[in-house]
């Protein structure tokens, strides 16, 4: 996917602010979302682009459109973040890798700023695909678990065919 590709999933009011703000990119992989994010962000704002694989985090570069990215190898699953109280958190085909769901979000919610925000692009389907989407989370189950874990509001922002055949992708955000 190209970057205005991703970009144009993400667009969405709410992101484009006069103030800096603060992301994390968990499972950024090469890169592509977290540039896309950028595109919305006002200048100076900052994003920590977290993945376990240092090839892929190579790919990121340090700024993009005066938006820093600060770069980390972990695995946002497991490891602790070397963030707090954050404006957002943007995750593009990487909740489908957290087989508990519930308890993640509870994990990372807190260390959202009280009217921080989540950005999550996934797949719309139950329907597991071994290797790439091992726990795949419809739109449905999404508005669900957040809801669960106390979010009042889960709106779809895009959708589009996947480039690999099966269910399409989605778009949301997420807010308390």
């Amino acid at each position: 996917m190209e970057i205005r590709e991703a970009a144009a999933m993400l667009n969405d009011d709410h992101l484009n602010t006069l103030k800096e703000t603060v992301w994390a990119d968990l499972g950024c992989g090469n890169g592509t979302f977290t540039l896309a994010l950028a595109t919305f962000l006002s200048p100076g704002s900052y994003i920590y682009a977290i993945d376990s694989n240092a090839a892929s985090l190579q790919q990121v570069p340090p700024n993009y459109k005066q938006v820093g990215i600060k770069k980390y190898k972990a695995d946002f699953i497991n490891d602790p973040f070397p963030f707090n109280a954050i404006d957002g958190i943007l995750m593009a085909n990487a909740l489908h890798y957290v087989q508990r769901k519930d308890a993640f979000i509870k994990k990372i919610a807190v260390h959202l700023k009280r009217d921080g925000q989540f950005l999550i692009v996934e797949y719309n389907t139950d329907q597991p695909v071994p290797v790439w989407v091992p726990f795949p989370v419809s739109f449905a189950m999404l508005q669900s678990l957040f809801q669960n874990a106390g979010f009042s509001a889960v709106q779809q922002l895009s959708e589009r065919p996947s480039l690999y055949g099966h269910a399409p992708m989605y778009s949301a955000i997420i807010k308390r």
